[in-house]
């Protein structure tokens, strides 16, 4: 499905910053730290992206529009609707 290969790409691309980057941390007094930040960054970053991306999917709120706008809006982008036709 179109949906699943984003969450795919960017699940692997934090994966790899949180995984794989921290096995290369340079050796000094800092290591460990250094370590701990980049792990949580990219838990912080990806946990972000996860909730924007999972809200854009599936809106929990959207426009209510009354009947008389529908009717605008369609007679203004050419779609000749009359007041019979049934808006839900």
């Amino acid at each position: 499905m179109f949906f699943d290969w984003p969450f795919y790409v960017f699940t692997g691309v934090f994966a790899f910053l949180g995984i794989i980057v921290p096995i290369f941390t340079p050796k000094g007094p800092n290591r460990g730290i250094i370590r701990c930040c980049l792990i949580l960054s990219s838990i912080c970053c990806w946990l972000f992206w996860l909730c924007c991306y999972l809200a854009q999917i599936g809106p929990l709120i959207g426009p209510k529009l009354h009947r008389s706008t529908m009717l605008i809006m369609a007679r203004e982008w050419g779609n000749n609707l009359n007041a019979t036709t049934q808006i839900f």
